[in-house]
């Protein structure tokens, strides 16, 4: 065979199979430039070597998962929401921070109370230790003693004897006093509380004669008021005050007739035949009627007596004078039971020369009023016990 007629080389047969080695990187057999062994390490494929993946994907989740934590801690401390990570080491936190806020505003709120009740005790005790009468009793200087006698004249109310009685006593008593003034601004009420009133003002005046004692009418000073104005030098009244109303009453109600109306039978035992005579449920008998209306026509002239002996001959004759009518100031002054129109003010100024005034008036404080409605509650307690044991006695 010539070499025109010699296949090309590579094409087919064994020629071509070193052009295959060289095609796919292996080396001819006898070729001494074959590569070295950490050649081949470096160019061959990565899928030849899943260890180093394994390692490099190790070291990226474990850089991955400090970052994470790094952040939630962070997220913790500020109170920014942190994505990622696991959900129970957030709530957690949540709870504590959550528990750490009420548990400071409970105490807080505890706090406050407590001070606020501090500051109460602190106050009650302030008035109940100098809450117990007007300036008077410190003051030094000429000046005008006044004691206030204002509402329903009763025992046990701030018009009560004991309360009024204990004022004039301080007001003249002082040296510095000029004189006093009796402010009255009240209907009325109990004719013996007016009447010990009346006596223990006649016998401050006889104790200290130099010192001259006022009346000075408000409102009004009706009934049991006028019984305690009428013991004083003169009544200074407003030309609109109500003056007046000298008599006694005594008033109450029947359903005697309703009772009937509605068939209820009154059951009422008596040890006395008259022991029932003011009961409303009780028919009214015409011999209990006259005895009442002696009772109160004694008491009324005891009132007449009290009042003719306090205003004297400034009293005109007027046959309505005692009939129990109430005047204006304006009017009481004509008939006689009253002496001049002034105020507490004008009296201090203009008569007794002694402009400052002081009140003298007894106060009652926090702790006596206290002291009285728990001692009332108690007796009433006490009362209603023994009542139920002597009923639960007489069933037995």
């Amino acid at each position: 065979m010539t070499e025109q007629q010699k296949p090309p080389f590579g094409e087919s047969g064994e020629s071509g199979q070193p052009d295959e080695r060289k095609a796919a990187g292996q080396p001819e057999p006898g070729d001494d430039s074959q590569p070295a062994e950490s050649e081949r390490l470096v160019t061959a494929p990565r899928a030849e070597y899943p260890l180093e993946d394994e390692l490099r994907a190790g070291d990226d989740a474990a850089r991955r998962e400090s970052r994470e934590r790094k952040a939630r801690i962070a997220g913790a401390a500020t109170g920014a929401p942190v994505g990622g990570g696991s959900g129970w080491e957030r709530d957690v936190l949540e709870k504590v921070l959550t528990a750490s806020l009420r548990e400071q505003r409970a105490a807080r709120r505890w706090r406050i109370f407590f001070r606020f009740v501090g500051l109460a005790l602190l106050a009650l005790i302030f008035i109940a230790l100098f809450d117990f009468k007007g300036d008077g009793i410190s003051t030094s200087g000429r000046h005008t003693a006044m004691v206030t006698l204002e509402g329903e004249i009763a025992a046990g109310t701030p018009a009560s004897a004991e309360s009024i009685n204990a004022s004039l006593q301080a007001a003249f008593a002082d040296t510095n006093a000029a004189g006093v003034i009796l402010k009255i601004n009240s209907p009325g009420g109990s004719p013996v509380q007016a009447g010990i009133i009346n006596d223990e003002i006649h016998r401050l005046r006889e104790l200290y004669p130099s010192k001259p004692f006022y009346v000075v009418v408000e409102e009004i000073c009706a009934s049991g008021g006028y019984y305690v104005a009428a013991a004083a030098d003169k009544i200074y009244v407003d030309k609109a005050s109500i003056v007046g109303s000298i008599g006694v009453l005594m008033d109450g109600f029947g359903f005697t007739g309703l009772m009937d109306k509605l068939g209820v039978e009154r059951r009422l035992y008596t040890s006395g035949a008259n022991k029932g005579m003011l009961d409303p449920f009780s028919p009214q008998l015409p011999k209990q009627k006259a005895y009442a209306e002696a009772m109160l026509k004694q008491i009324h002239q005891q009132f007449i007596d009290v009042v003719k002996e306090g205003r004297g001959d400034r009293l005109k004759n007027d046959p309505e004078l005692f009939s129990g009518l109430f005047w204006s100031g304006e009017r009481s002054i004509e008939l006689g039971l009253a002496d001049a129109l002034g105020t507490a003010d004008s009296v201090a100024r203009d008569v007794l020369k002694a402009e400052d005034i002081v009140d003298y008036t007894v106060k009652e404080n926090i702790a006596e009023r206290v002291a009285k409605r728990f001692g009332a509650a108690v007796g009433t307690a006490a009362m209603k016990t023994m009542l139920w044991s002597t009923r639960m006695q007489g069933m037995h």
